[in-house]
């Protein structure tokens, strides 16, 4: 969700300063692909320059936030919301900005003719929706994905969602309106218990979660207003796998789901959905060979990964990526095939150059005195290049607890001292054998997006050197640095809130925390992460009116 507030703080960042380059945002609606458009008229300036930008999730907000070259004018968007578009009115006017607004979405990207078609959202007097191109010399997607339904029947018609204000508001909606059809007098208990019953799909951090949350909410707030029903209540949470939390240390995932169990939350591990009707869900259980199984509920939410929006499909077919389930992306964030395309966040995935590609010329590079061997002296005065070019080396070192370079060159050879150690080309080959290995995939969280985002906005801007491809692979110290570091996610732990104010946090350094004290350390870390100080204060405001007053139990 993106606040006001966000713009104002971009605003700030380009205010009285000339204009060589056009930004246009747009923002991500739910609905996949809807976006909100908004363009400030140039400052007179000639030979712009538009960056596009598609979405404001954190992939986004994190850009525009850093985006501080002066040469930019401030373009910006925002989403639906009334009182969101006159705020942002509002801070565009102080700012002296001309610009028009309008909501859209994105239907397709052209990249060969740097074209991006849109759809108006509103309806004119003849009950069509206007269609018109918005230009781009860069265009940024960050769009965030879709939730993945696996093509699980029902599940599109019978599910609600985690991925939009729009899903937050409809699940409260309907959580109340289980309890409201319960209360009816001419309701039988079984379907009483059918009404009350909500499952949860998916076991991971969003579904773990969402289930503690809804706990609280019904047993601290609801059972207030509907006290005759209470003891109907039921949540279950269905996970395929072995256990909840799976990405999280063990010692997490055992206290969640013992704590889940003294909460009365059934937590239902090796249950794979396999169809949603409207009144059941068909579970295969792994555990018992596989037997399906029907289970009654009346509100039901899947949380089961992400997919890729339509119009991101089509684009990628376009690229020659249809294959793959996320955008590809080179280290630097640019779109494979497109030079003048980035992807961020949810809807890209990067694909980290392999160290044993480049191995010949890793050696030549080392080997500064063409003596056909390598010492350990000649690749340590390289390792730093390296390690910054091929993240998996660091990583391979370290989970090898090696402390230098000389202990992965001596694993090849048993005998000699460092300094004595050299290698060919083939032994430095088969030292280097297994490091590809430890390459992974970046997880799908807003701490990586906000990583990209921010990265991205240093690069741009030094729009100079960007204009210029950001340099290749093999470019070491001596011989000229790196006009833009490839981009690195430095993890900085995870949280899973577990309801009862009570958190588990991993953080770096297998340092587990679990309990209230670690809930008040969440609050503080999730307070600080907001784009501003205005909007940590609604936060905090509105935690503290929770805990004075409860949680709102209306349908407003």
């Amino acid at each position: 969700m993106c606040s006001f507030t966000f713009f104002q703080r971009v605003s700030r960042a380009f205010h009285d300063h000339s204009s060589h380059f056009k930004l246009v945002v747009l923002c991500t609606v739910s609905g996949g692909g809807l976006l909100a458009y908004a363009e400030a008229a140039s400052s007179g300036t000639i030979n712009d320059k538009k960056v596009l930008v598609l979405g404001t999730g954190w992939a986004g907000t994190s850009f525009l936030k850093n985006l501080n070259n002066p040469r930019y004018e401030v373009q910006e968007g925002d989403e639906k919301a009334c009182w969101t578009k006159f705020l942002l009115l509002q801070s565009l006017i102080v700012k002296k900005v001309d610009f028009q607004f309008s909501e859209a979405e994105c239907v397709k990207i052209d990249a060969e003719n740097r074209k991006v078609y849109c759809r108006s959202s509103v309806e004119n007097n003849l009950k069509e929706k206007e269609e018109f191109v918005l230009d781009y010399d860069y265009l940024i997607i960050a769009v965030g994905a879709n939730v993945n339904t696996f093509n699980t029947p029902g599940v599109v018609e019978n599910c609600l969602f985690l991925k939009e204000v729009e899903d937050a508001q409809k699940i409260r909606r309907a959580v109340i309106d289980c309890f409201e059809r319960a209360s009816l007098p001419n309701v039988s208990e079984e379907d009483k218990m059918r009404i009350l019953h909500f499952a949860v799909v998916g076991g991971g951090p969003t579904g773990v979660e969402f289930a503690a949350s809804l706990h609280d909410f019904v047993n601290e707030d609801l059972v207030k207003l509907y006290p005759k029903i209470k003891d109907f209540v039921k949540i279950t949470l269905l996970e395929a796998g072995d256990h909840i939390l799976g990405m999280f240390d063990k010692r997490i995932t055992a206290f969640a789901e013992e704590k889940f169990r003294r909460d009365g939350i059934n937590v239902k591990t090796g249950s794979m959905v396999v169809k949603v009707s409207e009144k059941e869900i068909s579970t295969k259980e792994m555990k018992n060979g596989g037997k399906i199984s029907a289970i009654p509920y009346g509100m039901a939410v899947w949380s089961t990964g992400i997919g890729t929006r339509p119009f991101i499909k089509d684009f990628m077919e376009q690229i020659g990526q249809a294959n793959r389930r996320a955008v590809a992306t080179d280290e630097w964030l640019r779109v494979e095939g497109c030079d003048n395309v980035y992807a961020l966040g949810d809807c890209a995935t990067i694909n980290q150059r392999k160290v044993m590609e480049d191995i010949s010329s890793i050696f030549k590079k080392a080997d500064k005195d063409n003596s056909g061997t390598l010492t350990v002296r000649e690749f340590q005065e390289v390792i730093d290049d390296i390690c910054e070019r091929y993240p998996q080396v660091e990583l391979y070192l370290k989970n090898k607890q090696m402390s230098s370079i000389a202990d992965l060159l001596k694993e090849s050879k048993e005998d000699g001292e460092n300094e004595s150690v050299e290698l060919n080309i083939e032994e430095l080959k088969t030292a280097l054998s297994n490091v590809d290995s430890q390459m992974k995939f970046l997880p799908a969280t807003a701490q990586v997006a906000s990583q990209q985002g921010a990265y991205l906005a240093k690069c741009f801007n030094r729009m100079e050197e960007c204009e210029r491809n950001p340099e290749g692979p093999l470019r070491f110290r001596g011989e000229g640095r790196h006009r833009f570091k490839p981009f690195r996610y430095k993890h900085f732990g995870q949280f899973a809130p577990l309801g009862g104010e009570q958190t588990a946090a991993q953080l770096p350094g297998d340092w587990v925390s679990i309990g209230r004290s670690t809930q008040w350390l969440w609050y503080s870390v999730y307070a600080s992460k907001q784009v501003s100080w205005r909007t940590r204060a609604l936060v905090v405001s509105d935690w503290t009116r929770r805990f004075i007053f409860g949680r709102d139990s209306s349908q407003i």
